[in-house]
């Protein structure tokens, strides 16, 4: 066994676990002897932790002589592995991945040199509005650290806030689908979607044209994104579940789907987007 790798119990886990994440990232697998997937997940993380040398620490803990552990963790089924830092749960995943995806778990959790310069940059941006020194800053953190993606999603949001949308979509695109699928990118790529209409439709025209003809679905559907653009998100989404109840395959279906990317725009959660959740819901039933 490596230095990096250790079996930790009950007894110990406090010490080595919750203590010693406060250094670096812990990574506890939870296992078992008879855990057929299990045996091809352990070697993976072994092999890592003697790579990595020192990142991460590895800390195997078997599950069935450790059930308390495995009762306070929530552990439903193994391999269940859980990453702590600074003491806190962080993150976690289940069943034997291969190793390019345990690499992308890791990489994500791991602090690179980059990561100073990163948020250096964005208080930068955020307290000075310097949108030209803070993406030099991030530039000189992805030399650091290239594949460090937090660099990318920071620096795509400051190109997107300055109207570089090109150049935000081409960051944005080149993620980890793991990393696509987080909350903060997500909202970042409802943006971009709704950046082509840069807010220069006349609303007045197009309600006007609705007015003549209630049936001008495609008239909606810019007026839906022009109110995107102003942040009268509830008037935009009255209007999508209008060409839903009117013609619901409009365009392949695209007033659910544009309600969804809205939903993504409005962080996924909150008041409003309950509200319309289920508007939505009853509009497609």
């Amino acid at each position: 066994m490596g230095a990096f790798a250790l079996d930790v119990s009950s007894a110990d886990f406090n010490q080595i676990v919750i203590e010693g994440s406060k250094q670096v990232p812990v990574i506890v697998d939870f296992w078992a002897e008879w855990c057929g997937p299990c045996k091809a997940l352990k070697p993976i993380l072994e092999k890592l932790a003697e790579e990595y040398q020192g990142k991460f620490i590895l800390a195997k803990v078997n599950s069935d002589e450790n059930q308390e552990l495995a009762n306070r963790y929530g552990v439903r089924g193994i391999p269940n592995v859980k990453a702590f830092f600074k003491g806190e749960l962080v993150d976690e995943f289940s069943g034997a991945l291969p190793e390019g995806a345990v690499r992308e778990f890791l990489d994500k959790l791991i602090p690179s040199p980059a990561d100073e310069v990163r948020e250096a940059a964005m208080q930068v941006y955020r307290e000075q509005n310097d949108s030209g020194r803070a993406l030099q800053m991030l530039a000189e953190a992805s030399k650091l650290d290239p594949q460090n993606e937090r660099v990318r999603i920071d620096a795509a949001e400051i190109m997107l806030d300055s109207g570089k949308v090109d150049e935000a979509k081409r960051l944005l695109n080149s993620l980890y689908t793991t990393t696509i699928a987080e909350a903060r990118v997500q909202k970042l790529l409802a943006r971009l979607e709704f950046a082509a209409n840069n807010g220069d439709s006349d609303t007045a025209e197009l309600e006007a044209r609705i007015a003549k003809n209630e049936n001008d679905l495609a008239a909606r559907l810019e007026l839906a994104k022009a109110l995107v653009n102003l942040q009268q998100f509830a008037p935009a989404m009255d209007q999508l579940l209008e060409i839903i109840a009117r013609d619901r395959a409009f365009e392949d279906d695209v007033a659910r789907t544009t309600m969804l990317t809205i939903f993504n725009l409005l962080g996924g959660a909150g008041p409003l987007v309950s509200e319309y959740r289920k508007k939505l819901a009853s509009a497609l039933n």
